[in-house]
């Protein structure tokens, strides 16, 4: 989860397998700064992937060796991040004990914190080191992952030739590509919307304190809205995220918007209500939203009213150099909200 310290050392290939799209990003580091160096996205089939777990490997593999074949990208080092009923992350709080100590500890009693046998499951952790003077407990980050699912796309990757090397969690890559662009020290919930998952990390003191995935996401507004209209999900995007405007449909699509959007905010808000719940967590500075959720047409402003908190959404590539003979200011531009996990991810080292 921390930020990896600048130097030339080589990238993986941040690659963001969604339930709508396959998203890669590769960056080039030095000294001062992360360079863009390439890009890209392209739209899976229905189906491919379902709440975080793959259910058509070879259309899914198909798809990422035609974007990395476009986008003429030869490094096999990858990282990938997972989210979904697979994966469960929890914070639990335990007496203070030395990192091997722990380790044997979350080993024998894992199980009475997850939901799921202990046998089929990865584990990770990390100490957030809460600990204050006086106090012999701490909270810990706990993370368990279905061996199954992890499994599945490890295989896939590896038959495509890919070598991955990283594989974290949606969420805590999201916190990777915002610590690098935002002030540190301040408390944010970072939100993000992706076609069928909401994924919702709370940030306080440079540690994630919330951190919860939501199955609703940002394509259900579009069915509605195709259906409604009887038209093509992409002419529904485009409505959706007010790329085309039509007067006579406006009325109709605010109030599916109002319908739709309001379960996002509601379950936003339960977040932030949970945060505030402990009286030692301070006042929220903002809600950052992500996602390709994130660009819908006026979600941010009604977010902000309804939670009294202000939302921006955000540019993972706000402190990056770009070359614009190299990379297409306006594609970059557009697609910047629904590229954070990927990007997150692609800040990572391959030496592993």
């Amino acid at each position: 989860m921390k930020l990896p310290f600048l130097s030339t050392e080589k990238l993986v290939i941040g690659l963001d397998i969604g339930s709508h799209a396959v998203k890669i990003c590769e960056l080039k580091r030095t000294d001062k700064a992360y360079t863009v160096v390439n890009l890209g996205s392209i739209i899976l089939p229905e189906g491919a992937v379902e709440d975080g777990s793959l259910q058509d490997p070879e259309t899914v593999g198909k798809a990422i060796s035609e974007l990395l074949t476009n986008l003429k990208i030869k490094h096999k080092k990858v990282a990938i991040s997972i989210s979904g009923y697979s994966v469960i992350v929890k914070k639990i709080h335990l007496e203070v004990m030395e990192e091997k100590q722990l380790e044997e500890y979350i080993t024998a009693e894992a199980e009475q914190y997850i939901p799921f046998d202990i046998d089929d499951v990865y584990l990770d952790f990390q100490d957030l080191k809460t600990n204050t003077e006086g106090s012999n407990h701490t909270d810990v980050m706990l993370v368990a992952a279905k061996k199954e699912v992890i499994d599945e796309f490890l295989d896939m990757l590896q038959g495509l030739g890919l070598q991955p090397v990283v594989v974290d969690v949606d969420g805590f890559a999201l916190e990777n590509i915002y610590e690098t662009n935002y002030p540190q020290n301040e408390n944010v919930a970072l939100v993000d919307i992706g076609a069928s998952k909401m994924n919702i990390n709370i940030i306080t003191n440079g540690m994630s304190v919330v951190a919860k995935d939501i199955g609703i996401g940002s394509r259900q507004l579009t069915e509605q809205i195709a259906d409604t209209f009887d038209i093509t999900m992409e002419e529904a995007e485009k409505l959706k995220i007010g790329l085309i405007h039509v007067e006579e449909k406006q009325e109709q699509i605010a109030k599916i918007f109002t319908s739709t959007c309001s379960q996002w905010v509601l379950e936003i808000k339960k977040s932030i209500d949970l945060y505030h719940s402990n009286p030692a967590n301070k006042h929220l500075s903002k809600v950052v939203l992500s996602g390709g959720g994130a660009k819908v047409a006026g979600l941010a402003e009604f977010l902000e009213k309804e939670t009294n908190v202000p939302v921006e959404i955000i540019n993972p590539f706000a402190k990056m150099l770009v070359n614009p003979k190299q990379i297409d200011m306006e594609y970059l531009n557009t697609v910047a909200p629904e590229m954070a996990i990927a990007t997150g991810l692609a800040i990572r080292t391959s030496d592993i």
